[in-house]
């Protein structure tokens, strides 16, 4: 990824984008209640981008229903997209995911996903957008 790809932005200019849950989410590592964002039972098809910068991040073809409350994915649209960090708050230990262009806090990823990958990218609706290609009928 080229340096001109990155995103580099002030607290008070990412709060002046923001809505506060967003700010809250993406800036300062929170989470949203379960079951409670717009994206956990979605079915509609199309690409998932970071909500604060754009960067394609998921496909609706990678996601799954884990039954956690939060829209869950097995694989992200391209490796580089994410950044991990190790997360010991609360006192446990969990791999936090970033979107790489942004530095924006997405979710957690964990080793207990389906086939193929065997990994779930559980991820909070406010750090995505969906740009969809098809609308599916619930």
């Amino acid at each position: 990824m080229s340096k001109d790809h990155f995103i580099n932005r002030s607290e008070e200019e990412w709060r002046s984008t923001m809505t506060e849950e967003q700010y809250y989410v993406c800036r300062e590592q929170g989470t949203e209640r379960p079951f409670s964002g717009k994206y956990w039972d979605t079915k509609d098809q199309g690409t998932y981008v970071c909500s604060a910068c754009q960067e394609p991040l998921f496909t609706s073809d990678t996601k799954f229903d884990s039954g956690t409350g939060w829209p869950s994915f097995f694989e992200p649209l391209a490796p580089e997209s994410l950044e991990r960090q190790v997360d010991e708050k609360f006192g446990m230990k969990r791999v936090e995911v970033h979107c790489s262009r942004c530095k924006s806090h997405l979710g957690h990823v964990f080793e207990d996903g389906p086939n193929p990958t065997g990994l779930r990218y559980c991820i909070n609706s406010i750090s995505l957008q969906l740009k969809k290609t098809k609308t599916i009928e619930k």
